[in-house]
């Protein structure tokens, strides 16, 4: 009986060694790319996503932040406005809310090729993981960074409206709505009612995966 089992364990151990890896279980929060060449995705084709820029902000941003129930808008997050208030990134983590990297406007990666690596780098320090979200402020992508763009394998996110406040805009299935809070353009948080009035949001992740993606392609 002891033969027999040893029999089996050498068994089992040489399957082990031969046999490869399972792969581990994918995830959400790993790198991937939804467009098979570079092009920025500017909505799906079935239900809403809220963006919310942020550059501006302190008291009001995090009492929101701390009010915000699920499903959550993708924030977009600009690296020295993230610095300057690490108890409100502190509960972005403590939340899970999803973060993207908010860069400048985009001419300014033309004039400067190193200031994408060095934001990526910045908000790697600061998040601990890779953004798989950017978008520039004026949602402006020139070639040269979305070459940048694709080489990290980071998404590049514009949006199908814009909203400054007023009248909700009308319902558009797949929209992906972008919400700017900078200084000298941003609204008053509690007013994002108005657009949730009438509609469902969901993730941008879900919207994605289970629908088409429409992109925008980068001119040459």
């Amino acid at each position: 009986m002891r033969n027999k089992f040893f029999m089996v364990f050498v068994a089992c151990l040489g399957l082990s060694l031969l046999l490869p890896p399972l792969p581990e279980q994918a995830s959400l929060t790993s790198v991937f790319r939804l467009t098979d060449e570079p092009a920025v995705i500017t909505r799906g084709t079935s239900g809403s996503v809220l963006t919310v820029n942020i550059s501006f902000g302190d008291v009001e941003v995090e009492q929101w932040i701390q009010q915000l129930d699920k499903p959550y808008p993708l924030l977009f997050v600009d690296i020295d406005w993230a610095k300057r208030f690490p108890e409100t990134i502190r509960l972005i983590h403590e939340k899970n809310i999803p973060v993207g990297l908010l860069g400048n406007q985009g001419n300014a990666y033309e004039q400067n090729t190193s200031l994408f690596p060095q934001q990526l780098e910045q908000f790697e320090t600061l998040f601990e993981v890779r953004p798989l979200w950017f978008r520039t402020v004026d949602e402006v992508f020139p070639q040269s960074l979305h070459t940048q763009l694709w080489e990290a394998e980071i998404n590049a996110l514009g949006s199908s409206i814009v909203w400054h406040g007023g009248d909700s805009p009308p319902i558009v299935e797949g929209e992906i709505i972008s919400i700017p809070h900078h200084r000298g353009d941003h609204i008053v948080l509690t007013e994002l009612k108005k657009v949730y009035k009438g509609r469902t949001f969901t993730t941008i992740e879900d919207m994605l995966f289970k629908t088409t993606v429409k992109t925008k392609k980068i001119p040459n």
